[in-house]
């Protein structure tokens, strides 16, 4: 009786240690900054985006989507939206940044993701901080900052418009991302590395080049997602190596969506310009206007970024794995890398085994890239209610 107890005891201080010792790892990890997303589940995430009404690209809807799938999932901790301050050029003026889909996802899911529209005033130069300006003009920063001060682990900030409010708020609080960053993912600019073709700049790259160029001087790990290899015509671009861009008929997942899934994308398409979003989501879908959109080609890039975020990674055959089993069969992974970029928004990159907090997306199969995208972006959908 009594070795039994003894080793009941011993049996529990053993578990202890060895939970203690996994809590340890798991912070390690993130301190580290080698491989932030590998660690645990639910991590906490800030997304920022250009999610306009009228779309600028529909993609950010889709993006939108995703990330609150994997949210609901329970694969990340969604904790604010920033959402970009619509370009200021002529044609943009009935742009408004769309606070409405936010509401949608936030009813849909039951989540309460708070939003913020970032500020409208561009970076003078990469070291910007904007210091004397409308307070209005701070508060998707004041969000980003927030989110890292008052979360007890390293956050994630995903980049899927332009760079401003990250850039700003990384030159205002640098010890802080320094500490409680554990990676910006990067979805901006073109990754060949012939320097010749990277003089052409991407369109999140050309709204504000300086923005652009500061998030590389960022103290936390960069994960460059280049949208294209070089920049070409739509009609010319296809999968490359160092690019994420894919495209997918869209009737390949919007039938399989939820009903309330399907009328978030409607009311997208519809353009509608009222307040009747809620009304919207609940009622009929429009089965005309869905089958329209559904024959349509959508171009994608930041879906494989979100996935990495959860420790996940997409198999040649679209299957979602964790990155820790995929081995051979993941079709992308993240490359370290050396990499400069100058006041102009040019990147100058080159292979860096050592390097521990720059990394590029790499598309390791070009042929099957496109198609395990979509499946995979099908079934992270699919879980919507």
């Amino acid at each position: 009786m009594v070795r039994d107890v003894r080793t009941v005891v011993r049996n529990l201080i053993l578990a202890v240690i060895a939970w203690e010792l996994s809590g340890v790892l798991i912070s390690s990890a993130f301190c580290l900054g080698g491989d932030p997303s590998g660690a645990k589940r639910n991590i906490p995430v800030v997304h920022v985006t250009d999610l306009f009404r009228p779309p600028n690209d529909p993609d950010d809807h889709w993006d939108l989507a995703c990330v609150y799938a994997l949210a609901y999932r329970g694969e990340m901790d969604l904790r604010g939206i920033v959402i970009d301050s619509p370009p200021a050029r002529k044609h943009n003026r009935a742009w408004n940044p769309d606070v409405q889909a936010v509401a949608q996802m936030n009813h849909l899911t039951g989540l309460t993701v708070p939003v913020a529209v970032g500020g409208a005033e561009p970076m003078h130069s990469r070291e910007d901080t904007k210091a004397k300006v409308n307070p209005r003009e701070l508060n998707g920063v004041r969000l980003i900052i927030q989110v890292l001060r008052e979360s007890s682990e390293p956050v994630i900030i995903n980049v899927t418009g332009h760079c401003r409010d990250v850039a700003i708020a990384g030159k205002r609080a640098p010890d802080l991302f320094a500490e409680k960053c554990a990676g910006v993912y990067l979805n901006a600019g073109t990754g060949s590395p012939n320097p010749e073709l990277a003089i052409r700049l991407e369109y999140n790259v050309s709204l504000e080049p300086g923005a652009y160029a500061a998030i590389f001087d960022l103290p936390c790990p960069v994960y460059w997602m280049p949208c294209f290899e070089e920049v070409k015509p739509f009609s010319e671009q296809c999968v490359r190596e160092y690019g994420t861009f894919y495209r997918f008929r869209q009737n390949e997942i919007l039938p399989q969506l939820s009903e309330r899934a399907q009328n978030y994308f409607g009311y997208m398409y519809a353009r509608r310009n009222d307040s009747n979003w809620l009304r919207y989501l609940e009622g009929p879908k429009d089965e005309v206007l869905l089958n329209q959109q559904g024959s349509l080609f959508r171009n994608m890039w930041c879906t494989g970024g979100f996935l990495h975020v959860t420790g996940k990674t997409v198999t040649r055959e679209g299957r979602i794995v964790s990155r820790e089993v995929a081995g051979k069969e993941a079709i992308f992974v993240f490359d370290p890398i050396r990499v400069t970029c100058s006041d102009k928004g040019v990147t100058r990159w080159k292979p860096e085994k050592t390097a521990k907090d720059r990394y590029i997306f790499h598309v390791r199969d070009v042929a099957t890239y496109q198609r395990a995208m979509t499946k995979a972006m099908k079934t992270i959908l699919m879980d919507l209610p």
